[in-house]
């Protein structure tokens, strides 16, 4: 279970980065919320994103060496922050899609 806890950990805490930068920046960015969603959605997003990855990643037990350490824990980790990282490339890279039901 350790190893599907590091998987979510890295999809979460890398999902995390764009939406506090974007914040930060005063930048709208894609959230599930909306579309175009307001900086300040982008901060509360990426923060909830941050957490849910902290939580994650305490509940498998290990800790920051792990992830460095080359064995299956980090590849399941670097995995899921692989997987997030090219869906969100591919996503926003053609934002005038509709992603989710409820954009407009």
């Amino acid at each position: 279970m350790d190893l599907v806890f590091a998987f979510l950990a890295g999809m979460f805490l890398t999902n995390s980065i764009p939406h506090i930068v974007s914040g930060v920046l005063g930048h709208k960015h894609m959230t599930p919320v909306a579309k175009d969603s307001t900086a300040m959605v982008n901060i509360v997003w990426g923060y909830i994103n941050l957490l849910v990855g902290a939580w994650f990643f305490s509940q498998s037990g290990r800790g920051l060496a792990s992830v460095l350490s080359l064995d299956n824990y980090s590849i399941a980790f670097l995995l899921g922050s692989i997987v997030i990282a090219l869906t969100a490339a591919w996503m926003f890279s053609n934002p005038d899609k509709k992603w989710f039901p409820w954009f407009k």
